[in-house]
């Protein structure tokens, strides 16, 4: 149950969305609502879900979840406005502000870019000033409508706090629906401005829709294809959550009936890992509902004999996991050097890992002796990207051996995402394998040629990694960046990623 509209656009007298033409309005002003108009759905019930479940675990999906009927209740024979109340104070109350605008910035973007109107989005882009006038709290929507549609102005709800926590109720002058919208819209422009544009999908946007020269209605159609990715001001390369599609209320409750099942799953899937010989935990995955795609042909293990070092993998970063996939394929443990990794992680990995200190001279002699050792895969792109991108190469890894094998790694996740740059890592492997099947893809490219490298072929490290960058990249159909660890963090999480700026953010969070 959510919020939707109780009229259908028929019985409003603006025209249809459809017939607005966007051109020659580029120096015009457009107001629009948010659900059911800049966006198709007209139920804000999933972000609400996606925050309660961020912010509150499952528990608190599940109160959000048990409320909802009452939700729609008064919604439907009361008013909007108690509608959302009661969705408002089931996902806030007690919360954090700052976590719920860490979920905004973080998590949110991601699904409203996906529930984009084609119609609506074509006007609205066109015009020069923005303004979006929505119910939501406008703590949850102003990120994404400023950063990635251009919202000028965003008014929305405003949320009461008390002592950096979220009350559960609304300030003055309350749920921004009906009258309230249109006073809304004259404190921003001014009693005698009147915006070129008004856009929206329901009765309760009508007063503020009557204040514009011209207005236009956003009619419930199914089947609407939502606008593409690339069609907003920037693409949406970090994203976080756990989530990996939108929870509308049957998806909240199949998501709350599935994690007991899929934590037991998981442990089983994660034991099979580690107590089994490797050369067996491929066919253990499969009978745990665990696929492992191999692609290319796997090199030999190195000979220690003939004098070689060993083979450098270097992979793409989907997950933690990744090493452990690149063992299972190869049927042997290979070592792995990380940047961070829990010390959970650490002890449930069926194979040997080591950190890196992030000192230049350090990291390449220790690398230096483990190839002496034998095999190592290594990621050097630092931390993972849940979309088709690739982060900038490290190119310390180039320096120190000829010896490299690209590896490409893809993964399927239809539930739970595996990696977290906001929660606790330690929990990412468990994420990964509650997934109902999860799934990796690994693909053993070409060992690099001789002239390639830096010590056959005089390449400079930074040249060797961004070929390898390359090559992966086009075997897996992503696209390269030049993004950074610090690039990731400062967006999902605020700090660079080290492990001192995460623990003095997480001290100001706890009031320390």
């Amino acid at each position: 149950m959510g919020v939707h509209s109780n009229s259908d656009s028929h019985t409003f007298k603006f025209p249809n969305i459809s017939l607005c033409d966007s051109h020659g309005h580029e120096h015009h002003t457009v107001v629009s609502d948010l659900d059911g108009t800049l966006l198709i759905g007209r139920s804000s019930f999933p972000y609400f879900a996606l925050v309660a479940f961020e912010v509150g675990g499952i528990l608190r999906l599940l109160f959000l979840l048990l409320l909802s009927p009452i939700a729609g209740i008064l919604y439907y024979f009361i008013s909007e406005s108690a509608g959302i109340q009661v969705l408002i104070f089931a996902t806030f109350a007690g919360i954090r502000v700052s976590e719920i605008e860490s979920v905004a910035r973080a998590v949110l973007p991601k699904f409203y870019s996906s529930d984009l109107h084609p119609d609506t989005w074509r006007v609205f882009s066109a015009c020069r000033r923005k303004c979006v006038l929505t119910a939501n709290p406008r703590i949850m929507v102003e990120p994404f409508l400023k950063e990635y549609l251009g919202a000028d102005v965003v008014t929305g709800t405003e949320i009461d706090e008390f002592r950096g926590r979220a009350t559960g109720f609304v300030s003055v002058p309350g749920i921004l629906v009906g009258n309230n919208k249109a006073f809304a819209l004259k404190e921003v422009f001014g009693d005698d401005f009147r915006p070129e544009i008004g856009i929206g999908d329901r009765k309760t946007d009508i007063p503020f829709m009557k204040l514009c020269k011209e207005s236009y209605m956003v009619p419930k159609e199914s089947g609407i294809q939502p606008v593409g990715p690339d069609k907003l001001l920037k693409p949406i390369v970090f994203h976080d959550g756990r989530l990996v599609q939108k929870p509308g209320p049957v998806r909240a409750l199949l998501i709350i009936l599935w994690i007991p099942v899929g934590f037991i799953l998981a442990c089983l899937r994660m034991a099979a890992g580690a107590l089994l010989p490797m050369s067996i935990v491929y066919y253990a995955f499969r009978a745990l509902g665990v696929s492992v795609t191999i692609r290319g042909s796997p090199p030999p293990p190195a000979e220690k004999s003939a004098g070689r070092t060993g083979v450098l993998f270097v992979c793409s970063h989907r997950t933690l996991l990744d090493p452990i996939f690149l063992s299972t394929a190869l049927g042997r443990p290979i070592p792995a050097v990380t940047y961070s990794l829990s010390r959970l992680s650490e002890i449930i990995s069926p194979i040997k890992t080591v950190r890196l200190s992030r000192d230049r001279v350090r990291d390449a002699d220790m690398i230096k002796k483990l190839l002496q050792e034998g095999d190592l895969v290594i990621c050097p792109e630092g931390t993972t990207c849940r979309e088709p991108f690739l982060l900038r190469f490290s190119a310390l890894f180039a320096e120190l051996t000829d010896e490299i094998v690209p590896v490409a790694m893809s993964n399927r996740m239809s539930m739970f995402h595996g990696t977290t740059a906001r929660g606790w890592k330690g929990m990412d492997p468990f994420y990964f394998f509650m997934n109902p099947r999860p799934g990796y893809e690994v693909t053993f490219l070409k060992k690099l040629p001789a002239g390639l490298t830096c010590g056959g072929g005089g390449q400079s490290g930074q040249e060797v990694a961004n070929y390898i960058q390359r090559m992966i990249a086009a075997t897996v159909s992503y696209e390269c960046t030049g993004f950074t660890r610090k690039d990731k963090y400062r967006a999902l999480a605020g700090n660079d990623g080290s492990v001192a700026a995460a623990k003095a953010a997480k001290s100001k969070v706890m009031g320390c």
